[in-house]
């Protein structure tokens, strides 16, 4: 009965969670069902197990999940998104326009800004470039989908993205772990994504298919959006159009220079910086007597965070009349999903105490390979079922991140190409039709899944899954770098 209450409570959790039910709700729900059909205690998997697993997720990330919702608002609404998005229009142009809203999307969420921000932003500017250049609408989905979904939030070194923060307390990594394999899977995904939609739009010339028109697009607070789409990343949609907008873009410069200090900051950060400070007192008792370790990673993205956010006002004063609006909304706009987040961890933390569980962790640690298959084909299950990759990838670290570090120092296997695998793992399978990303981006470019959904699970889920398997074989042939 027990694997039963697991297979009870997962499926009930996607069921509801695909139709827009609340997953502050259902999460605790499912984990109580999966935990009544194992006969174990209710209240104590509720209040012990789940909340405790919740409250360490919040601990340890809530600081990420505000700044980079701070950054991201306090960027669109200084008009810094607007900027670069029209810089890359005006450079590129209507002749280049998959390219240049691939690059635009990869250029804002490299540098930190949220992603659902970057969608709100980068869908107009796509529908103006490909109506000029009469490109299918269907097809801005899925450039948009290989800017700001692939290789800028799970591949490229330094990405203040929160997945790529996630394994670092596990594994003792920075943001920058495996960096040469890193720009490699980069490399691939663009590369194949780019290729990919080159040949679409070819197709679509020879077809006579121009950009024709669909259905609106999808309110910010359409509620039914929001709560798909707290659960995948880090910005609640209501909130996009809080604030204040400038009607005064900065120059392209100024506009750019807080993203190019996310990644400065955090590389000083975490090479230089903390690493020369003194932090022995992180073992008494009071600190919760942590490694180093642990904390680094967090702290480099944190303060890289900071420091561009403080330049992002002072750069942009008299283009934020009204800053205390726009700073709470950003701070408001991280609430729901790190709480979102928090309910999937603490779900998969009373599935993964259940005596039943084990079975399941048997099984996954015996998939052949090693442990990094291992690890891919478990982040992967679980960053597919939840729809969301940070979820499934904190599930999957918090039962048996341990384990898997054990196992790689056994087998000489640097935990940065852990770190590496995970992420990359987290970030294929989470864009199946029910995540939130994709939910949203649709939504927001005015398409249906039949419209433009094979065209996304080329770019985000293929090519990913390419690149995470090139990574897989040239870190098992020479090791990380």
């Amino acid at each position: 009965m027990g694997l039963i209450g697991i297979l009870v409570g997962l499926g009930l959790l996607i069921w509801f969670a695909y139709r827009g039910w609340s997953v502050l709700l259902l999460a605790p729900v499912a984990a109580l069902l999966a935990a009544l059909l194992s006969g174990e205690p209710l209240l104590a998997n509720w209040t012990q197990t789940f909340m405790g697993s919740a409250a360490v997720f919040v601990g340890q990330f809530f600081p990420l999940f505000l700044l980079g919702a701070l950054f991201g608002k306090l960027m669109e609404d200084s008009g810094a998104v607007g900027s670069i998005a029209d810089f890359m229009t005006a450079k590129l142009g209507a002749g280049r326009a998959i390219l240049a809203v691939v690059l635009a999307g990869a250029i804002v969420t490299y540098g930190g800004v949220s992603l659902f921000v970057a969608l709100f932003v980068l869908a107009p500017m796509a529908e103006a470039l490909f109506r000029a250049a009469d490109i299918p609408r269907r097809l801005m989905a899925p450039a948009i989908a290989l800017g700001t979904f692939t290789f800028t939030m799970m591949a490229l070194p330094g990405t203040p993205a929160i997945q790529n923060a996630i394994p670092m307390p596990f594994f003792g990594t920075t943001p920058f772990a495996a960096p040469g394999l890193g720009i490699i899977a980069s490399l691939i995904m663009l590369g194949f994504g780019l290729w990919w939609l080159g040949r679409a739009e070819a197709a679509a010339r020879r077809a006579g298919e121009g950009f024709g028109d669909t259905g609106a697009v999808a309110a910010s607070d359409d509620t039914l959006l929001r709560e798909r789409a707290t659960t995948a990343r880090e910005f609640d949609p209501a909130e996009i159009e809080r604030g204040h907008l400038s009607p005064d873009r900065p120059p392209i410069a100024l506009a750019a220079l807080p993203l190019v200090l996310v990644i400065v900051v955090n590389l000083l950060m975490s090479f230089v910086i903390l690493p020369a400070l003194d932090f022995s007192f992180l073992q008494e008792e009071r600190w919760g007597a942590v490694p180093f370790a642990a904390v680094s990673g967090v702290w480099s993205v944190a303060v890289a965070l900071i420091v561009a956010i403080v330049a992002t006002v002072a750069l942009n004063w008299g283009r934020l009349p009204k800053l205390r609006d726009s700073m709470d909304s950003g701070a408001n706009a991280s609430v729901l999903p790190i709480f979102s987040v928090a309910s999937l961890v603490g779900f998969g933390a009373v599935v993964a105490g259940l005596p039943a569980f084990a079975l399941v962790r048997d099984w996954v640690l015996s998939i052949e390979g090693g442990p990094l298959v291992s690890l891919a084909v478990a982040t992967n299950i679980l960053a597919a079922l939840t729809g969301s990759a940070s979820g499934g990838l904190t599930i999957a670290l918090d039962a048996l991140g341990s384990t898997y570090l054990e196992r790689a120092y056994a087998l000489g296997i640097d935990p940065a190409l852990l770190h590496r695998v995970a992420v990359m793992s987290a970030g294929t399978l989470d864009s199946l039709p029910h995540s939130g990303a994709v939910v949203t981006l649709l939504a927001v470019c005015g398409t249906t899944p039949k419209q433009s959904y094979l065209d996304i699970v080329m770019v985000a889920i293929v090519g990913a899954i390419l690149a995470l398997v090139a990574v897989i074989a040239l870190g098992s042939a020479v090791g990380s770098f």
